[in-house]
């Protein structure tokens, strides 16, 4: 893996579930890229020992942290604790791209 990186080379989608794959890991945390198409969803989840962090980079997406949801744009930063159930929609008209943080990495 390369210690530079630009995110649009590392695009793609699925017809059938939402596209993700890994930047870049080490021992502390995991980088990775998923994308949305309109309608695909990342279902509510949580991860009990890791953080994640997305950062939307193209589209919007609506997401839910805990008991809120809230709809989110290009640039924003969505934090999910650990152990707090998260997940996220794409209702827009393009693809969500998100650049996705997991420390330390799921195992």
């Amino acid at each position: 893996m390369s210690d530079f990186l630009d995110w649009r080379e590392h695009t793609g989608s699925q017809p059938d579930k939402f596209f993700k794959t890994t930047l870049w890991q080490s021992g502390q945390l995991t980088l990775g890229l998923n994308c949305l198409e309109p309608g695909q969803i990342q279902k509510v989840h949580a991860h009990g020992g890791a953080d994640k962090i997305y950062y939307v980079l193209e589209g919007e997406g609506d997401f839910t942290i805990g008991d809120e949801q809230r709809i989110a744009k290009q640039g924003m930063l969505i934090v999910a604790p650990a152990g707090i159930p998260h997940g996220v929609t794409n209702n827009g008209p393009e693809r969500l791209s998100l650049l996705v943080t997991i420390a330390p990495p799921i195992k």
